[in-house]
């Protein structure tokens, strides 16, 4: 038992330890048993078995207190390690408390700074209010000066600005009358040249004007929802990127694709196709198929190009002007369309140089070229100057520009081949069935809606629907955000208001911004 005590002053927790040790219990040493042999009368045993019988139980006896002291010294190990990690939670628990009052205190320091905030921004507002009171008297201050300075009341200085500007209103409509008067004089002078020159030339044709609307038949009504889409979103994708209006609603069996750019349409079209007979529709495939279908749109007006020049008897023109000649076949000339009116006035041109024995070379190239400026879009101005500027930077002979730039009288004619063609232009484009006014004013508001649209900063498409009652106009996402959105579509339409004087019904305007991320995964 001693070894042992000396062992518990050796680990003894020291005196910082809050917690007192639990003292072992004492127990007192065992008293060893004597071995007491067994009575046996008939033999005593060998003192050699004796001395060993006492030695094994010598042996068991010190085995047994070292298996004791062993079994003392791992509780008391236990014990040490137990009050460790006690002393180690007790510690944690003070950090913890300690930060919890340190944040409890910056808390109570932000509010005592919230509330100091508040009290000066009521001071502020008790500043403002007097300010705002200030400015009132002043104003009415003011007001009573300028009364009392111009001898006016208010109510009579608004009436004399409001009679003003009516007399202001006055001058103008007059002068917008004026001028509408004078453009209505010359247009019946032309429409009598044209009536007259109608009369004398009449001749008979099966051609029929062509409309502004496409129709697409459907295998089954199942494919038109899927045209359609989830909430949409393949229908609107199809407009966005083509266009054109399509018509999914009035007449089952079919879609109706409305749009007064016969290019647009006829893309819009043949894309539809496409994408029913491919069978997979949806918004990055309906790109992928119209692309695709402009190049190949592109090749078709330049294959229509050169058949036009070669059936009129024209060879080896630039490639550009066969290019630019092909857009006749989706262009329209108040409803009658340009190719058939290029060949048709080209045949009576040749027929009255003949007569007249003028050069039926220039009359033949005048009245092929002498439209090419309605298909000129990148640029403004009148058909007439565009076309003379664009044959002018290919080289053309000055004797066919000027049949260009005089078969619509807008200079004096220079040679009998210039009226040739102008002549042969009023009797292809004033014969019965030949033009439609009504779509040719529908072209214009378009054309004019479009520029307007067009004329904003950071717009990159614009569409006109529905003969002009809508327009669509689709912007730069990183240029405009949804404010300045907003903005721009009042903006337009101010504009409109402003140059487009008379329109029927209503012209809503819609402004798309859409903001796309594509990213590939490799």
């Amino acid at each position: 038992m001693s070894f042992f005590n000396d062992l518990v002053k050796i680990f003894r927790p020291q005196k910082h330890i809050q917690k007192p040790v639990k003292q072992e219990p004492y127990y007192p040493p065992r008293r060893e048993k004597t071995y007491q042999k067994p009575y046996q009368p008939q033999s005593q045993p060998q003192p050699q078995q004796q001395r060993e019988a006492e030695l094994l139980i010598q042996t068991a006896n010190t085995k047994a207190r070292e298996i004791i002291l062993e079994a003392k010294d791992s509780a008391y190990k236990i014990k040490l390690d137990s009050d460790r990690e006690i002393q180690k939670l007790r510690d944690e628990t003070l950090q913890i408390e300690k930060r919890i009052a340190q944040k409890e205190e910056n808390l109570d320091k932000k509010l005592l700074g919230i509330e100091s905030k508040e009290g000066g921004l009521k001071e502020k507002e008790k500043v403002l209010e007097v300010r705002l009171q200030d400015a009132d008297k002043a104003k009415t201050d003011l007001i009573a000066r300028l009364e009392k300075i111009a001898g006016l009341t208010k109510d009579e200085a608004q009436k004399l600005v409001m009679n003003a500007l009516s007399l202001r209103l006055t001058a103008e409509r007059a002068r917008l009358i004026r001028e509408s008067e004078s453009s209505s004089k010359e247009e019946a002078d032309k429409k009598a040249k044209e009536i007259l020159v109608n009369a004398m030339n009449r001749g008979a044709t099966d051609y029929v004007a062509e409309y502004t609307i496409s129709i697409v038949k459907l295998p089954d009504e199942e494919m038109k929802g899927r045209i359609i889409g989830k909430e949409g979103r393949n229908i609107r994708s199809l407009e966005k990127v083509t266009g054109v209006e399509f018509d999914v609603d009035n007449t089952p069996g079919e879609i109706r694709l409305s749009c007064f750019d016969p290019v647009r349409r006829e893309i819009a079209r043949i894309s539809l196709e496409k994408l029913m007979a491919d069978g997979r529709i949806q918004p990055a495939k309906i790109e992928e198929i119209v692309e695709r279908t402009r190049r190949d749109v592109d090749k078709i007006m330049f294959e229509e190009g050169t058949k036009l020049c070669h059936s009129v008897g024209v060879y080896n023109l630039p490639t550009e002007i066969v290019q630019l000649l092909g857009h006749f076949k989706y262009r329209f000339s108040y409803g009658q369309n340009m190719i058939a009116h290029t060949l048709e006035e080209t045949k009576i041109g040749l027929s009255i140089a003949h007569e007249v024995k003028a050069d039926a070379n220039v009359v033949r190239l005048g009245c092929l070229l002498h439209d090419i400026g309605k298909v000129i879009t990148e640029e403004e101005g009148s058909h007439v100057n565009l076309g003379v500027n664009f044959l002018r930077k290919y080289g053309l002979p000055e004797e066919v520009i000027a049949c260009v730039a005089e078969h619509h009288e807008d200079k004096p004619f220079s040679s009998n081949e210039s009226m040739v063609v102008y002549i042969a232009d009023a009797i292809s484009g004033s014969r019965p069935g030949a033009r439609y006014e009504d779509l040719a004013q529908y072209l214009h508001r378009l054309d004019e809606l479009e520029s307007i649209g067009k004329s904003f900063k950071g717009v990159d498409e614009c569409y006109a629907f529905q003969a002009g009652r809508e327009l669509r106009i689709i912007v730069n996402p990183d240029k405009l955000d949804d404010d300045q959105s907003v903005v721009l579509a009042h903006d337009v339409k101010e504009k409109i208001e402003d140059k487009i004087k008379n329109f029927p019904g209503q012209i809503k305007i819609t402004v798309i911004r859409e903001k796309r991320v594509i990213q590939t995964a490799k």
